[in-house]
């Protein structure tokens, strides 16, 4: 079980050793066991974006329900995630991951049945345990491995944009393949069953992490750094989880075909794999997280510009601008709960406060889109909503980037 203590006054001027210091094999199955369960956070839940007109046919149902498939699971993020703390010191975290992975695997089971009723349900499965798994990651490397947190962020935030990328790159291969939409959506209800194994032997493995002395006590609900990351981190997955659901039934409107707007999906996570791995690396090494703030309005305002004014003309350009934006985001706000904590048990506390209300605010997104498609039939509206949604991101970041940690905000 992960156990925080406190270090004595006169060992703090040691670095902080993670608990796998020495222990080469140990380290290694914690890291497969992070990225094996990392790989589960996205695929189930963006396979889904390509397969869009396949599952609409075939349920009878609109854009806007069609939307919920997405939608909820973020209500369920944001539900779940602020249970985490209390559940991980009930249950231990190597426990509490296995339940998520088997919860994960139960609910994809559900998702492939012919009933709504079922696949909403399982949908409400897939999102919990998706929401624990959000949380407990990014505490976890922050816990496992202290002297190395940009790195395994970043492999952390590549793995998890990986098994995105796979889950819309090979959607519609699959599907031709079995003749069937669910054949895909079948492959992420196995593969979490395989990624139990390495957290089997956590289950066995003490596990001590450590903690400054006076650590300050923050109350998160009244600090308004946190309240910017929180903001941060609603309006990123806002963009993503809008643009994940909605890009490819955007293009096939503007004439493209199926195979051709999946592969073009699937660049939002091929490209944003480079900026998960660097983003967190750079981020680390500077005290003021800004300029990579900056950055990512400016990649992400280019692409939806795009697809705005041109969208069939550099689309693949605007797709990878997307993604550039996305996984620069995404892998970025991971960073700031361990840049911005005094502690493991505040960067627990931060990483919940802002995925439970950022994925409250994210929920809305891709419901939102697919009522305003439903009721002005074009996209254009939609596209201008999420500019003025990156704006908005654009100076939550300046707040949340500016160096310093919780205890200075």
């Amino acid at each position: 079980m992960l156990r925080f203590a406190i270090q004595p006054e006169e060992f703090m001027s040691e670095p902080i050793r993670g608990p796998f210091h020495g222990r080469p094999l140990a380290g290694a199955i914690a890291i497969a066991a992070l990225l094996l369960a990392a790989i589960n956070l996205r695929g189930g839940l963006v396979v889904v974006g390509p397969l869009v007109t396949d599952i609409t046919r075939d349920l009878a149902l609109s854009a806007s329900q069609f939307s919920m498939l997405t939608t909820v699971p973020l209500i369920c993020f944001g539900v779940v995630s602020a249970f985490v703390p209390l559940l991980t010191r009930r249950f231990g975290p190597a426990m509490l991951v296995l339940g998520a992975l088997a919860l994960i695997s139960l609910g994809a089971w559900l998702r492939i049945t012919p009933e709504f009723f079922w696949i909403m349900s399982g949908t409400l499965m897939l999102g919990s345990a998706i929401a624990l798994l959000n949380v407990l990651i990014p505490g976890l490397v922050k816990g496992y491995f202290p002297e190395h947190p940009g790195v395994m962020t970043g492999l952390y935030s590549v793995t998890l944009a990986g098994g995105a990328a796979m889950a819309v790159y090979i959607a519609i291969p699959v599907r031709d393949l079995y003749q069937d939409w669910r054949a895909p959506m079948t492959l992420w209800a196995l593969l979490p069953l395989v990624c139990t194994l390495p957290w089997l032997y956590l289950l066995r493995v003490h596990i001590r992490t450590y903690q400054p002395p006076q650590t300050p006590k923050i109350k998160l609900w009244r600090n308004r750094r946190a309240w910017a990351i929180t903001g941060y981190m609603g309006l990123q997955s806002t963009y993503f989880y809008c643009i994940a659901t909605w890009l490819p039934n955007l293009l096939i409107d503007n004439g493209m075909n199926e195979a051709d707007a999946g592969f073009t999906a699937s660049l939002l996570n091929i490209v944003g794999i480079s900026a998960n791995l660097l983003v967190p690396m750079i981020a680390t090494r500077l005290k003021d997280q800004r300029p990579v703030v900056i950055f990512v309005a400016v990649v992400s305002i280019l692409g939806l510009g795009g697809l705005l004014i041109t969208p069939m003309t550099a689309t693949y350009f605007w797709a990878a601008m997307l993604g550039l934006g996305a996984g620069s985001s995404l892998s970025l706000a991971l960073t700031l709960f361990a840049l911005r904590s005094d502690s493991t048990t505040q960067a627990v506390a931060l990483s919940a406060m802002a995925q439970s209300i950022g994925y409250l605010i994210a929920a809305l997104g891709p419901l939102v889109v697919g009522a305003l498609h439903d009721l002005r039939g074009g996209w254009e509206e939609a596209l201008i909503l999420l500019l003025i949604l990156q704006i908005a991101q654009f100076f939550m970041g300046l707040s949340a980037g500016r160096a310093g940690t919780l205890s200075d905000g």
